[in-house]
């Protein structure tokens, strides 16, 4: 169990525990699988992303793999991140949905987040609705005085960009239509009349952007739902990232505009 109480400004920062491959994608197929040139060799590899990753899927493009040391895994190689290529952005994108959640959890345990810092608890992956799980919950003990009703913290992931649209320097949320997305803000909406803080946080896994939108072309009943949830009460926050082929790191807050 992790402490959520503030411990300074200090950036929560993931850093790949083994140093990543770059190569060259040659195509992504089957939404989880993609084969990559690495070293002159054609090896395949698990994308760990269900969305769509415009931009991000083009042949050709600069990827960087973590590969595996175990070797019951089917695939040793996993993309990680891709470099966006005009007109697609620029800079390192982080794919890797598996993310997210654990940089969240640590940035709030460093009181990297001001809006959430300073409960007594944090848990991660707690059932709650209908049979869902909130990636983190924070708690503060019921007997101090000054206790804050519990905080649901559900963390999405955003990669995508697109430059030549309307709003070419947004973040966008998501990337192709999401039901389990527009299920999570309707139970996070419960979680409010219930009593309790609800919060969506959209990490940006690039550093290329300048506030976050949603996609309503892409995905218009998840930009109703989040509009009614945070008529409902339903918070929001955004951060971008900075990325390496060494690390992740929240980088800063970005502005929400819908």
């Amino acid at each position: 169990m992790s402490s959520g109480k503030a411990k300074g400004s200090v950036a929560a920062k993931m850093r790949f525990p083994t140093p990543l491959l770059q190569g060259r994608l040659i195509r992504r197929y089957k939404r989880f699988l993609a084969d990559v040139l690495l070293d002159g060799t054609e090896v395949a590899a698990h994308v760990p992303n269900s969305g769509s990753m415009i931009g991000l899927d083009i042949p050709g493009s600069a990827v960087w793999l973590s590969r595996s040391a175990n070797p019951n895994r089917k695939l040793a190689y996993t993309l990680e991140l891709v470099e966006a290529a005009a007109p697609w952005g620029e800079g390192l994108v982080g794919v890797n949905t598996g993310h997210p959640n654990a940089l969240v959890a640590a940035a709030i345990s460093a009181g990297t987040i001001p809006e959430l810092a300073g409960y007594d608890r944090l848990r991660r992956e707690v059932k709650y609705g209908r049979n869902s799980r909130i990636d983190v919950l924070l708690e503060d003990d019921p007997e101090k005085p000054g206790a804050r009703h519990p905080a649901y913290v559900e963390v999405k992931n955003v990669h995508l960009r697109r430059p030549e649209g309307p709003y070419g320097d947004a973040a966008e949320f998501p990337d192709c239509v999401t039901a389990r997305g527009a299920k999570h803000l309707e139970e996070m909406t419960a979680m409010v009349a219930q009593g309790c803080r609800a919060v969506m946080l959209y990490l940006v896994q690039r550093g290329d952007c300048s506030h976050f939108r949603t996609a309503a072309d892409l995905d218009p009943a998840y930009h109703a739902g989040l509009r009614r949830a945070l008529d409902s009460g339903v918070e929001a926050l955004c951060w971008s990232c900075a990325i390496t082929p060494e690390s992740i790191e929240l980088d800063r807050p970005l502005p929400i505009r819908l």
